[in-house]
């Protein structure tokens, strides 16, 4: 990992860097380099970007003024996290969620997909929230061992359609802080 990385939240200069991540990504998975089960054109794409940044939660990292990776930090659980039965028992305001993280997958490998969740998580804390809640595709191995790794707990997968994916096995899960 970059010496010099740094987590900021995200500006308008940042889109389309925030943008090439993604297809990027994209790229990756077509070529099975990776199995996020994202799909090209449907998410995740520019407007999911600019709605994040129009309501002031994406967040960058950057790598000698080079956005390395993205992700969306809020406190809005999606529809299908209210019918889990969470370990960590918690208000809505007492919890912390990261959407979307992408990592250029020129630079997976370095620790920055860690470390990206590891600045959320004291972000997280510094708000005041307790408990860190997380999804990522079922056949999202590399992602599942690394929330796993972090101390997240999976508690429950959900068949779904999920950001127009239809099916999704999410598995969701926790962290508490």
């Amino acid at each position: 990992m970059s010496k010099s990385l740094r987590f900021r939240k995200a500006c308008r200069d940042d889109l389309d860097a925030i943008c090439r991540i993604y297809e990027k990504s994209h790229d990756a998975e077509e070529a099975g380099f990776s199995a996020t089960g994202w799909l090209r054109g449907v998410y995740p794409v520019r407007s999911v970007a600019e709605a994040a940044l129009g309501r002031g939660d994406m967040y960058v990292a950057d790598a000698d003024g080079r956005v390395v990776a993205t992700g969306v930090i809020n406190q809005i659980q999606v529809d299908v996290y209210y019918g889990c039965d969470w370990k960590f028992k918690a208000a809505d305001e007492e919890v912390s969620v990261l959407h979307t993280l992408a990592v250029d997958p020129d630079e997976r490998g370095g620790g920055i997909g860690p470390a990206f969740v590891r600045f959320w998580e004291q972000l997280a804390a510094d708000q005041g929230c307790r408990v860190l809640r997380i999804d990522t595709n079922a056949i999202n191995k590399r992602a599942r061992k690394m929330y796993a790794d972090l101390g997240y707990i999976e508690t429950d997968i959900v068949p779904t359609v999920f950001n127009g994916i239809p099916g999704v096995d999410l598995v969701l899960m926790e962290k508490k802080i």
